[in-house]
C-alpha cells in the first residue's frame, strides 16, 4: 500500500518548504518583540534545534495526531475538526452542483456531437474551469445578493442562527446537520440560502472539468464494437448510451473526479474568503495573514494526508466499477 509512502513524502515536503520560507517567529513578531523576547519563543518552539530533529519532533507528533499548534495556542487539530466541518459541508453543496451540472451536460453534449448545442455546452465548460473562483463569487454577490437580494451576502447563517445553533447538542459544525437537529425548518432555510451561492461558485469549477471530460469519454465509447453490436440488436439510442456506454465511459472518469474532490480543498480557500464561509480555508487564509507557519503548515500537511487518503479511495472504487483492475 503507498499511502504512507506518499503521506510521508508529501508532509516532508510541506515541512522543508516551510522552513525554507523562514523562521516563523521572527516573521510573526518581528517589530513587536526585541531579538531577545524572539530568540525566547523560538526557544520554547523548539526551532532553535537542528532541522533533523525537528523534523523528527514533527514526524513523531502527526503519528501521534499532533499537526502543532499555532500562535493563539490552539492545537491544529482541534482548528481542523472544528473548521473542517465547514469545508466538508461547503464540498458537498459544491459536488452536488458539479454533478448536477457537468454529467448530465456531458452526457447530453456527447449524444449531439458537433452541434451547435454541443459548441455551445463545450463553450460553457472552458468558461468555467478557466473563470476565477473568486471572481465568479464576486459576480454571484454582486447579481442575487446586491442587486436582486435573493440570497444572502457572504456567511454560513444569519448571525442569530448562529447563536442559535451554538447550544445544539450533539453539535457537529455541520451546519446542515444541526440545524436538522435544531428542528426548526426557519434555520435549516437559512442555513440552505447561505449556501446557495459559494456552492454555485466552486461547483461550476470542477463542473467544467466533468462535463468536458464526460463528453470526450463517452463519444469514445459510442464508437466500441459492442456498442455498434447493441445497435444492431434494434436497441435504442437511449438504451445503448445508459445501459451500454455511459458506465464504461466512467471508468476513466471517476479517477479524475476523485482528485478533482481533494483539489477542490484548494478552490475552498477562494471561496470561503470571498463569501467569508468560515472553513479550512478561510481558518488557513487567516494564519497566512498573520504569518502563523506553524499553523499553516499543520493545516496543509493535514490536506496532504487527505489527497493521499483519496487517490486511495479512488483505486478502490475504481476497481469496484471495472473488475478488469484488480487483476
Amino acid at each position: 500500500m503507498l499511502i504512507p509512502v506518499t503521506a510521508w513524502i508529501l508532509v516532508t515536503v510541506v515541512f522543508f518548504l516551510m522552513r525554507v520560507a523562514g523562521d516563523p517567529i521572527s516573521a510573526a513578531m518581528g517589530g513587536r518583540m526585541t531579538q531577545e523576547q524572539i530568540e525566547v519563543r523560538k526557544e520554547a518552539a523548539g526551532l532553535n534545534r537542528p532541522i533533523l530533529s525537528q523534523y523528527w519532533e514533527y514526524i513523531t507528533g502527526l503519528l501521534s495526531g499532533d499537526f502543532g499548534k499555532s500562535q493563539d495556542n490552539r492545537q491544529i487539530s482541534e482548528v481542523v475538526m472544528t473548521y473542517g466541518a465547514a469545508s466538508l459541508e461547503l464540498m458537498f453543496w459544491a459536488l452536488i452542483v458539479a454533478f448536477a451540472v457537468g454529467i448530465p451536460l456531458g452526457r447530453y453534449a456527447a449524444t449531439r456531437r458537433d452541434s451547435p448545442t454541443d459548441t455551445g455546452l463545450r463553450l460553457f465548460a472552458i468558461l468555467a474551469y478557466a473563470a476565477p473562483v473568486f471572481f465568479v463569487g464576486l459576480l454571484l454577490k454582486l447579481v442575487f445578493a446586491v442587486q436582486l437580494g435573493w440570497l444572502p451576502v457572504a456567511g454560513r447563517a444569519s448571525t442569530n442562527v448562529e447563536l442559535q445553533l451554538q447550544h445544539v447538542s450533539p453539535k457537529t459544525n455541520i451546519m446542515l446537520i444541526d440545524g436538522i437537529l435544531y428542528g426548526d425548518m426557519g434555520y435549516l432555510l437559512d442555513v440552505l440560502k447561505h449556501a446557495v451561492l459559494p456552492a454555485i461558485a466552486l461547483g461550476l469549477l470542477t463542473a467544467g472539468i466533468f462535463l468536458r471530460l464526460v463528453r470526450i469519454n463517452l463519444i469514445q465509447t459510442l464508437r466500441a464494437d459492442y456498442v455498434d453490436a447493441a445497435r444492431a440488436r434494434g436497441l435504442s439510442q437511449r438504451v445503448v448510451t445508459g445501459r451500454h456506454a455511459f458506465r464504461n465511459a466512467m471508468i476513466p472518469i471517476v479517477t479524475v473526479m476523485g482528485m478533482q474532490i481533494a483539489m477542490m480543498l484548494g478552490g475552498a480557500v477562494l471561496t470561503e474568503t470571498t463569501f467569508e464561509w468560515k472553513g479550512l480555508g478561510y481558518q488557513l487564509a487567516t494564519y497566512l495573514s498573520a504569518r502563523d507557519f506553524i499553523a499553516v503548515q499543520g493545516i496543509v500537511a493535514f490536506i496532504a494526508l487527505v489527497v493521499a487518503v483519496m487517490s486511495f479511495l479512488v483505486d478502490a472504487l475504481v476497481a469496484l466499477i471495472d473488475p478488469r483492475v484488480r487483476f
